[in-house]
């Protein structure tokens, strides 16, 4: 059997505040490239996948040959998506795009906002889909393609209960957690989403959906928490831990989570439903909940992180708290910083910027704050929600400069004014702003 072939189309939009193509971005624990490369390999290990070209635009698909599959490299999915795409575009033997209903709740809610690369059109039986930039052709281009809808088949799931001032009167605060994702990467709410609603939740929505319709799942979770003594998910049956991790025994770590290779876990840390990447250090004390964190990270102690996705080689420093933030790689956020997450006087929903530098509502009454790649903020700051600092941006705190009400670009970095500021090095400059980079900023 020949092996399938694979093309891509390159988006190279920088995806503010990281001034970088979505490709390059983490979204959980790894970049999203590296991400594809997974799930296609996993997707065809019996038939094998072949690279056959990069496109800049859509219309050059025509030019493929033979049985194809191409994809947007800002375009994320789970294998859970893909895996359901494929069987159905296989089974029809025709050229199919995939698409999601309109009134889908979970990408209704997590994806059309902010998004503009996708495409509203109506079925022929009448049914409005947002078409997704994902194909697949059994034998070359034809200009006659299929929509193939994929559910999200989507549940709530409560995260906390709060007064009615809050959630203006809607009742509780809930995601809604799908058994298949999808998202077009284009703000940096797309990486918060993907990273911890479409990954985090959507992983324990799938257990309790394993759990209510499995007697067996109960009953092995059930059996190996006997076994190791402990709690259903703090057993290993709902959490993973790779190899060389030190873990102190009075750490409360409570599934579905995952933890890399090489991973330090100190005393009194509490770690519920996260994605750990290799070699992170949790000192005593730290609290993380539902949240991401890419490999080489270092948390001092008692550093809390929130629904919060933080990419690789980052410092968060003691007794800051993050909630619903993205955190770019490289990037040092010192202690006693709080990224808030809620607007005290306005309760409605909260505008992001989207990659035109417009400001839009995100349809989320909480949310938190995104910081760039190669930043350094002070200690004792507070930033308000929605808020973007963006890359090699230095904050230091000061009377002037002790709450982030607004976002911060690179021009107004305090590197600029501080004596000896200059050895702070740009690697992350806007398109079309060359900047040269030395090997490494730390």
């Amino acid at each position: 059997m020949p092996a399938i072939r694979r093309y891509i189309i390159e988006d190279k939009i920088p995806v503010p505040p990281f001034n970088e193509p979505a490709s390059l971005l983490t979204i959980g624990t790894i970049p999203l490239k590296l991400h594809h490369e997974e799930i296609l390999a996993s997707a065809f290990k019996h038939q094998g996948v072949e690279l056959k070209g990069v496109f800049e635009d859509v219309s050059q698909m025509r030019s493929i040959q033979g049985e194809s599959i191409i994809y947007r490299d800002n375009l994320w999915f789970d294998r859970e998506f893909f895996g359901a795409f494929m069987e159905a575009a296989k089974r029809s033997g025709q050229a199919c795009r995939a698409a999601f209903r309109a009134d889908d709740v979970a990408y209704k809610t997590y994806v059309v906002p902010l998004a503009h690369d996708l495409k509203k059109t109506v079925t022929r039986d009448g049914t409005e889909v947002y078409m997704l930039d994902l194909w697949y052709f059994p034998n070359g281009y034809t200009p006659d393609i299929q929509p193939v809808i994929i559910a999200s088949d989507a549940h709530e799931i409560g995260f906390y209960s709060v007064p009615d001032f809050m959630t203006m009167k809607r009742g509780n605060l809930t995601h809604y957690a799908p058994m298949r994702s999808v998202m077009s990467i284009e703000s940096w709410v797309h990486v918060y989403f993907a990273s911890i609603i479409f990954y985090n939740f959507a992983r324990a929505g799938r257990l309790d959906k394993q759990i209510e319709r499995s007697f067996f799942t109960n009953l092995r979770l059930l059996w190996r928490a006997v076994l190791e003594q402990r709690q259903i998910l703090s057993a290993s049956g709902a959490v993973t831990i790779g190899e060389g991790c030190s873990i102190h025994p009075s750490a409360i770590i409570t599934g579905p989570a995952s933890i890399g290779n090489n991973c330090s876990i100190g005393a009194g840390a509490i770690i519920d439903n996260c994605t750990i990447g290799d070699n992170v250090n949790i000192d005593a004390g730290c609290m993380l909940y539902q949240s991401t964190v890419a490999n080489n990270c270092f948390l001092p102690f008692r550093a809390a992180l929130y629904l919060t996705a933080v990419m690789e080689n980052v410092i968060i420093a003691q007794n800051t708290c993050l909630q619903m933030c993205v955190i770019g790689r490289n990037s040092f956020v010192g202690a006693g910083n709080t990224f808030t997450d809620f607007n005290l006087v306005a309760q409605k929903p909260i505008r992001a910027t989207n990659r035109r530098g417009e400001l839009e509502d995100v349809g989320q009454i909480v949310l938190g704050s995104a910081v760039g790649h190669n930043c350094r903020i002070g200690s004792g700051m507070v930033v308000f929600p929605g808020r973007m600092i963006e890359s090699d941006t230095v904050l230091v705190a000061s009377p002037q400069r002790r709450v982030i009400s607004r976002s911060v670009t690179y021009e107004e970095s305090d590197h600029h004014f501080i004596p000896g500021g200059e050895v702070h090095q740009r690697f992350y400059p806007r398109p079309g702003e060359l900047v040269e980079k030395s090997e490494d900023s730390w």
